[in-house]
């Protein structure tokens, strides 16, 4: 005899739930309720992420926010981040290197012939010092002596308030610093700072009124439990962005032989933090490519993502950007103006 399909509760279903609080009052998932959805089962994945996709339509719309990001000084960090193949730490095969001016003005003229409308300066540092604050804001005005208008924003590190308020003088508008993983977490991750000051900094960020732009990478070895715990960590400090990263196991680095993500896995994750952010830019970032392949993008994109960073990205080739414009183009996904960003 067949055995009768499992029957789902709908009144305790998550999907269901999520469906009234998120979708139709625009409530963000809790942390019980975002491990429920990464606990969902595999045929389950194609109804989270149609809902997934609804959230966005409704609470950030059809647009997607396009953004390339360039490395002002590579490698020889002095921080033990696990992940990263900048770390002067661990041997991996990245090497110190800084680009010049006309360097970044090129790159920032790549960036903004594709449409995009995010730049991003980005530095290997625990924190700026004198002459790396000094080569951003030559940098920012070259790109705009060469007439580009494009927004800028920066990754150094983290940051005093005097270094806040001297990016806000530069006309940075958005500043990212992610938080990486869940505050229980992060000790196995980091050893040299804590979550804690990375936090302050955000707090600086924010308070001083550039955009907040805070994400992480799926896949250091964290539960499915501090992946929930980490989505509604995030969603409380409301950043305007946050970038969702896969781990890439470089070499020479602590992680270099974790697996990769799973795409099944990275699919629930994606569903899980955008309806634990429904108003929230969510942004595919480093390791999509390795983790989902076109296929698995596509669904990314129609699962809740709705922005994207093209091209290649810190250490690690990215696909060619016409190829992301193209996957845009063929569903139907219309590009940010840079006017709607202003």
């Amino acid at each position: 005899m067949t055995a009768a399909p499992e029957q789902v509760d709908r009144s305790t279903d998550v999907v269901d739930v999520a469906r009234e609080q998120v979708l139709e009052r625009g409530e963000g998932l809790t942390e019980a309720q975002v491990l429920e959805v990464l606990e969902l089962p595999d045929e389950r994945i194609s109804d989270l992420l149609a809902l997934a996709h609804e959230v966005r339509m409704r609470w950030c719309g059809p647009e997607v926010e396009v953004e390339g990001i360039v490395s002002l000084k590579t490698g020889g960090c002095p921080e033990d981040c696990h992940f990263c193949s900048q770390s002067g730490q661990f041997p991996s095969p990245v090497r110190s290197a800084w680009l010049d001016i006309p360097g970044l003005v090129k790159a920032a003229r790549q960036t903004a012939d594709t449409g995009a409308t995010e730049f991003c300066i980005v530095a290997a540092v625990r924190g700026p010092d004198k002459r790396l604050l000094s080569q951003v804001r030559e940098g920012i005005k070259a790109i705009r002596d060469d007439g580009n208008d494009i927004q800028i924003a920066c990754s150094l590190g983290m940051l005093t308030q005097e270094q806040v308020d001297e990016l806000v003088a530069m006309g940075v508008h958005r500043y990212n610093h992610n938080l990486e993983t869940a505050r229980s977490h992060f000790p196995n991750v980091v050893t040299t700072h804590s979550w804690e000051e990375r936090w302050d900094t955000l707090r600086m960020i924010r308070d001083a009124g550039m955009e907040v732009c805070c994400g992480g990478i799926i896949g250091m070895g964290e539960t499915l439990a501090q992946r929930a715990e980490f989505a509604v960590q995030l969603a409380s400090l409301e950043p305007d962005e946050v970038p969702l990263n896969f781990l890439i196991p470089n070499p020479g680095t602590p992680y270099e032989n974790y697996p990769v993500v799973e795409g099944a896995d990275a699919l629930r994750a994606v569903a899980a933090f955008r309806l634990a952010l429904p108003r929230t830019i969510l942004r595919f970032a480093g390791g999509r490519e390795l983790t989902f392949g076109d296929l698995g993008a596509k669904q990314g994109m129609l699962g809740g993502i709705n922005a994207i960073i093209v091209g290649n990205y810190l250490t690690n080739l990215g696909r060619p950007a016409v190829q992301d414009l193209e996957m845009l183009d063929e569903l139907s996904m219309p590009i940010k103006a840079l006017s709607q960003t202003l």
